[in-house]
C-alpha cells in the first residue's frame, strides 16, 4: 500500500470523526445528564503512523517510517469536575523496522451527553523511538486529539473511537550523517487511532435539580418594565418543565423561563418576584424555585449646572455658556429655552452664545432649562461680567536724538575723538539695557570740507566703535544703520529707535553703501624721537 494512499485514507477518517462531532455536538451541550465518575481507564487497541523518516539498517540511512498496525493504548484520568480531568497515557506500537512508545500527561476536557461522551485532550511527555538496528532515542513528544465513548453502562462505556496527533522530536546524530541536520534530528508528525473499552470508577450521587433567577435591573422608576428569568438545573432534559411566576410587587406576565413585570401604579418600594419550576413526570425531587429582588424608586427631577467662558469680556465681546445636565434615574434629558439679562443669546444643545454688543458694563445673567423624557425640569444661571472701556492705548514710541558728536581734527576729520567716544559709551549702555532698540547714525559735512564721502566715512567710524573699537562695546552691527544728512554742519547725529518706533529722518537723509564706504582705523603712529647730536 502506497504512503499516499494511506494519507488520504487517514484523511478521510479524520473527516469521518469531525462529521459525527458536527451532529453529536447540539445534543451534546443541551443533553448535560449525569455526575461524571471520580476516574476512568481505558484500556484498548492503537494504530500508530509515526510520520517522519529516520536512520534505519545497517548502514543507517533515511527511512519514511511506515504505520504500525500492531499496538495498545492505557489512559487513566482523574475528574476534577464534570468537565475538566487530568490524564496520564501510555501507548505503544511495533513492527519490524521499527517501534514507538509514549509516555505522557495532560489536561483533558470532555462534553457528556445522554449516552454519548466527546473528549479532547492534549498531553506532553516522553516520545521513544526505537529504528532498526539504530540505537533507541527518547525524545520530547506532544499529543493533540479527542474521541467519542458510547455508555453501556454506568461502570463501563465503549470508546467508539479517538483519534489524535502525535508529535516527536529526537536526535540521531551519532547515526546520521552530520550533512544531514533533518535526519541528525527529525520530528515526527504522526496519527494515531484507538478504540477499546472505558472502566468508570466512583462518582457522586444524582444531584437534586435547582433554579436560579435573575432581573434585568435591581432598581427602576415608577412605570419602568422589568424582565425576570430562569435557569433550571439537574432536571431530566427530555422532560418538559412547568413554570409558576409570582409578584409581591407590580403586575407580573410569565411563559416559561421569563416573565415581564410592570411598575406601573407600583408605590416605592422593595419587592421579589418568585419562580417555581417542576417535573410533572417525577413523583419526588423534581422541583426547585428561586427569587429575584427588585426596588422600585420614585421619580427624580435632573440636576443641572451651568458655567461661562470667559466669565468677563469687554463691551461687544462674546462669552460661551457651558450647561451640564444629568437625570439620577438615567432619562433622557435635553437643554433649551436660553435667556439673558442683556446683550442676545443663542443655543442649541447643551452650548449658548452671548454677544454683548450694546450691552451696558456690568454682570448679565444667563439662564437655561433643562426637560428630561418624563417632563421634569431643571433650571441653572450663569453670569458674564461686561468690562468697563479700556483706557486709549499709549502713543506709540518715537525715535529721539541721544547726542551727536564734533569733529574738530582738520587733519582727520573722520577721526572718532575721546569726546565722541564717551558720548558713543553712553549710546552703547542704552542699547544694552534695551536689547529691541535700534541706532541710526546720520554723518554731516560742512560744505567747505572737499574730502568725498565724509559724512558717510563719519557715519561708518561711529559704528566701527560701537560694534568693535577699542571699549569693547561689542554691539551688533546689524541693530546699527548708517545714513548722510543734509545739515551742512561738521557732526555725526545719533537716534535711538525704540521697537515698534519709525526713524522720522528717512526721507531727508540717504543710507551709506557701506560696501563702498569703509570705516578708517585710528591707529596713530608713535612720535619718532630725533638724535640729538651731544655737543662737543
Amino acid at each position: 500500500m502506497s504512503l499516499c494512499s494511506k494519507a488520504r485514507r487517514t484523511s478521510v477518517s479524520i473527516a469521518c470523526i469531525l462529521a459525527v462531532v458536527v451532529v453529536l455536538l447540539p445534543s451534546l451541550v443541551s443533553a448535560q445528564d449525569e455526575n461524571p465518575p471520580k476516574a476512568d481507564l481505558f484500556v484498548g487497541y492503537q494504530w500508530l503512523n509515526p510520520g517522519g523518516t529516520v536512520p534505519a539498517g545497517t548502514p543507517p540511512v533515511g527511512t519514511k517510517l511506515p504505520s504500525l498496525p500492531a499496538g495498545m493504548g492505557a489512559t487513566v484520568t482523574y475528574n476534577v469536575d464534570k468537565w475538566w480531568g487530568l490524564s496520564a497515557d501510555v501507548g505503544t506500537d511495533f513492527r519490524n523496522v521499527a517501534s514507538e512508545h509514549t509516555f505522557s500527561v495532560g489536561p483533558r476536557l470532555m462534553w457528556r451527553g445522554e449516552g454519548i461522551n466527546m473528549f479532547a485532550h492534549t498531553m506532553l511527555g516522553l516520545n521513544r523511538l526505537s529504528p532498526q538496528d539504530v540505537s533507541s532515542s527518547n525524545g520530547l513528544g506532544a499529543i493533540l486529539g479527542g474521541g467519542i465513548d458510547l455508555k453501556i453502562w454506568k461502570p463501563l462505556s465503549l470508546r467508539l473511537l479517538e483519534a489524535d496527533y502525535v508529535l516527536g522530536r529526537h536526535n540521531f546524530s551519532d547515526a546520521a550523517p552530520v550533512t544531514d541536520s533533518a535526519l541528525r534530528r527529525p520530528v515526527l508528525n504522526g496519527v494515531r487511532l484507538r478504540t477499546g473499552l472505558v472502566f468508570n470508577f466512583g462518582g457522586a450521587p444524582e444531584v437534586a435539580p435547582t433554579a436560579a433567577c435573575s432581573i434585568d435591573h435591581n432598581e427602576v422608576m415608577v412605570g419602568e418594565p422589568l424582565h425576570v428569568t430562569v435557569s433550571p438545573s439537574n432536571f431530566n432534559p427530555k422532560h418538559t418543565l412547568k413554570y409558576d411566576w409570582s409578584s409581591t410587587g407590580g403586575k407580573i406576565e410569565g411563559k416559561d423561563t421569563g416573565a415581564t413585570i410592570d411598575t406601573a401604579g407600583a408605590a416605592p418600594g422593595s419587592y421579589t418576584a418568585t419562580a417555581r419550576v417542576s417535573d410533572p413526570k417525577m413523583k419526588k425531587g423534581g422541583e426547585a424555585s428561586c427569587t429575584s429582588n427588585f426596588t422600585v424608586k420614585p421619580l427624580n427631577p435632573p440636576q443641572m449646572s451651568c458655567s461661562a467662558t470667559p466669565a468677563a469680556v469687554d463691551a461687544g465681546g462674546s462669552a460661551t455658556i457651558t450647561c451640564t445636565c444629568t437625570s439620577p434615574d438615567n432619562a433622557t434629558v435635553t437643554v433649551g429655552n436660553w435667556t439673558s439679562t442683556g446683550g442676545s443669546v443663542s443655543g442649541s444643545g447643551n452650548s449658548a452664545t452671548l454677544n454683548t454688543t450694546g450691552a451696558s458694563p456690568g454682570p448679565i445673567t444667563i439662564n437655561a432649562t433643562c426637560t428630561d423624557s418624563r417632563g421634569l425640569t431643571a433650571s441653572s444661571t450663569s453670569t458674564v461680567t461686561v468690562n468697563n472701556p479700556p483706557p486709549p492705548p499709549p502713543p506709540p514710541p518715537q525715535a529721539s536724538k541721544v547726542n551727536e558728536c564734533d569733529y574738530p581734527n582738520k587733519k582727520k576729520p573722520w577721526r572718532v575723538d575721546n569726546t565722541c567716544k564717551a558720548a558713543l559709551d553712553d549710546i552703547a549702555l542704552k542699547l544694552q539695557q534695551d536689547p529691541e532698540a535700534k541706532l541710526v547714525v546720520v554723518g554731516n559735512a560742512d560744505p567747505k570740507e572737499k574730502r568725498k564721502n565724509l559724512a558717510a566715512e563719519r557715519a561708518v567710524d561711529v559704528k566701527a566703535y560701537l560694534s568693535g573699537g577699542e571699549a569693547k562695546q561689542n554691539i551688533d552691527p546689524s541693530r546699527i544703520e548708517t545714513r548722510t544728512g543734509t545739515a551742512g554742519t561738521a557732526n555725526s547725529e545719533h537716534w535711538i529707535v525704540p521697537s515698534g518706533a519709525t526713524f522720522l529722518g528717512a526721507d531727508s537723509t540717504t543710507p551709506v553703501d557701506e560696501s563702498k564706504v569703509k570705516a578708517i582705523p585710528d591707529h596713530p603712529q608713535p612720535a619718532k624721537k630725533a638724535s640729538k647730536k651731544k655737543a662737543q
